[in-house]
């Protein structure tokens, strides 16, 4: 009697089932006879594990922002009207696990959130490499300038309170955003406490700067209102904030951006490298703004090599 066997992988959401086919030959003194036959094995549960929400205020929000406008999506992960923040945590596979968390901030020009390309996208795509993701749905300011910068700071201490129970090191907690979510992003990186500073910042065609000829004037409208406070506007010009405590920073951005200047990244760039930070600036030559996780994005892999590559070198220094 001779027995082959082969292995097949059958993959399901949430399992995968091992199959074992088998072919039996047996030898009669009349005729050869072939038996096939099917080993079902027990099934394995994958790595992946499924993402989870929080509110990150559980009490209610500390102040409101003033809308009474429901919370509506507009389709394509395009969320208005945001007065109740939470955060989505979509946890590493537990095979590559780094520890590694980074908070995700989606732009929109503070009027509201793209949570898909330039959230959730990216999120799934750090769990599948070894890194958190966290999602943030942060409530839009309407003025309230305050606010976005509460829900932030609230959404990075919220996770470093829970790093053990979320298998994610504390001290490799770091934050990127998106055009506004980059205002919003650099302004976590240069406003901290010691439980929200950021070990490190990833900003992707930032809303920097106030500077009259370069800065995004819808974003600094719904972000302050038209004040001629010009502390407060200084307040939020993040490349004249960065300190000698700034984290690291990577920056992305296209050299034909029309509607957030490539600028005001390299603002920001500059006030790191005067501060002695080492960061990283790429001012690819093409893509406008808003491509995010957009796979037809000419420079879409060239931006995930150099993005998991910093991330991993910077968290080992």
């Amino acid at each position: 009697m001779k027995v082959k066997l082969c292995n097949h992988l059958n993959r399901t959401q949430g399992e995968i089932y091992v199959t074992l086919v088998g072919l039996i030959s047996i030898n009669t003194m009349k005729k050869t006879v072939n038996i096939t036959f099917v080993l079902l094995l027990i099934s394995i549960s994958i790595v992946a594990q499924n993402p989870f929400k929080m509110k990150i205020w559980k009490d209610g929000v500390p102040d409101s922002n003033g809308i009474t406008t429901p919370e509506m999506n507009e389709g394509n992960g395009r969320v208005l009207n945001v007065s109740d923040p939470d955060i989505t945590i979509y946890p590493a596979d537990k095979t590559k696990n780094t520890g590694i968390t980074v908070l995700i901030c989606p732009g929109g020009g503070y009027v509201q959130l793209a949570m898909k390309h330039e959230g959730s996208d990216f999120a799934e795509w750090l769990a599948e490499n070894g890194i958190t993701g966290v999602v943030l749905k942060y409530r839009m300011p309407n003025h309230h300038h305050q606010i976005p910068l509460e829900d932030v700071q609230k959404a990075m201490s919220i996770l470093r309170e829970n790093a053990a129970s979320w298998s994610i090191n504390p001290n490799k907690i770091g934050v990127m955003g998106f055009s506004a979510g980059g205002h919003l992003a650099s302004t976590l990186l240069t406003h901290f406490d010691s439980i929200s500073r950021p070990d490190f910042g990833v900003l992707f065609y930032p809303v920097v700067t106030s500077g009259e000829n370069l800065t995004h004037k819808g974003s600094f409208f719904n972000l302050t209102d038209e004040t001629d406070d010009k502390a407060l506007i200084n307040y939020y010009s993040n490349e004249k904030q960065v300190k000698p405590n700034t984290p690291p920073v990577l920056l992305f951005h296209s050299n034909d951006d029309t509607a957030v200047a490539p600028e005001n990244s390299t603002l920001f760039y500059e006030a790191l490298r005067a501060n002695g930070i080492s960061s990283s600036l790429h001012i690819f030559p093409s893509g406008g703004h808003g491509w995010g996780f957009n796979p037809d994005y000419a420079y879409h892999q060239l931006m995930k090599d150099i993005l998991l590559d910093w991330i991993n070198m910077v968290t080992m220094l």
